[in-house]
């Protein structure tokens, strides 16, 4: 079910919005050669049992997971590029990781994600991340009340083609409000004008991902993390945001 937030449920939800860009600068500040991908989810977890939130992943138990996550933050690394689930793992100069956080404040869910680079930066790298958050930011730029789905699904797409990216709609943005997800899904393809139509009040996560020589995935046999068949790497950008008569509003935005 698809539900409309009034004025005052959207201010309602800024501090939820706040805090999941809090624990992303954070934590993406702290994603230095040497750290381990478990002390990053810890220090997620700590800044949650701080604010007295509530983690949207550590009990998730969807169809396409093995198990409930059982971890606060997702940490996707080089091929992995969604729903990375944290593990021994000590980030390694060079290393790409898509860091994707979701938590409620007071009842109300925001959901986002950033990719960052551990030291050294591959070119390669480098552009799939700025494709990738070009293509958010034409996303969010497409969701205007009047709009549809289909508009904000091919703003993305048009980036990601012409950067020369293969798109995989498996995957994609989703209501977000009182849980984590929530129709409408916005894939990150499809055709202008079609689709659930944009009204004032519509509060929605917008997440492209793109992989670099592949739209094609597979589940690691932790039964989380998505790789890319071909050993590609991949980027991951994500912002929650409300629909109104004046504009979107990016309620996760970061400093």
């Amino acid at each position: 079910m698809i539900e409309l937030r009034t004025p005052a449920e959207i201010e309602e939800m800024r501090p939820a919005g706040r805090f999941v860009a809090e624990v992303l600068t954070r934590v993406s500040s702290e994603a230095a050669v040497g750290v381990n991908l478990l002390e990053l989810d810890a220090l997620a977890h700590d800044m949650i049992r701080d604010r007295g939130a509530v983690s949207s992943y550590i009990d998730y138990h969807p169809s396409f997971g093995a198990m409930p996550f059982g971890k606060v933050l997702c940490t996707s690394v080089n091929d992995a590029v969604l729903h990375g689930l944290p593990h021994n793992y000590r980030l390694r100069d060079g290393d790409l990781v898509s860091l994707d956080f979701a938590a409620a404040v007071d009842g109300w869910v925001a959901d986002s994600a950033v990719s960052v680079i551990v030291g050294k930066k591959r070119p390669e790298d480098v552009r799939l991340i700025e494709v990738t958050t070009r293509a958010l930011e034409a996303g969010i730029a497409a969701a205007t009340s009047g709009a549809k789905v289909g508009d904000i699904s091919a703003a993305i797409s048009a980036v990601a083609t012409a950067a020369g990216y293969s798109i995989n709609t498996d995957f994609g943005g989703h209501g977000v409000g009182r849980t984590m997800h929530g129709d409408p899904h916005i894939p990150n393809d499809g055709r202008a004008g079609r689709g659930y139509p944009l009204r004032p009040g519509l509060v929605i996560a917008i997440e492209p991902w793109f992989l670099q020589s592949t739209d094609e995935i597979v589940t690691d046999k932790d039964g989380w993390t998505l790789r890319s068949t071909d050993g590609s790497r991949g980027a991951h950008m994500e912002h929650t945001i409300a629909i109104t008569e004046d504009g979107p509003i990016i309620l996760t935005a970061r400093a």
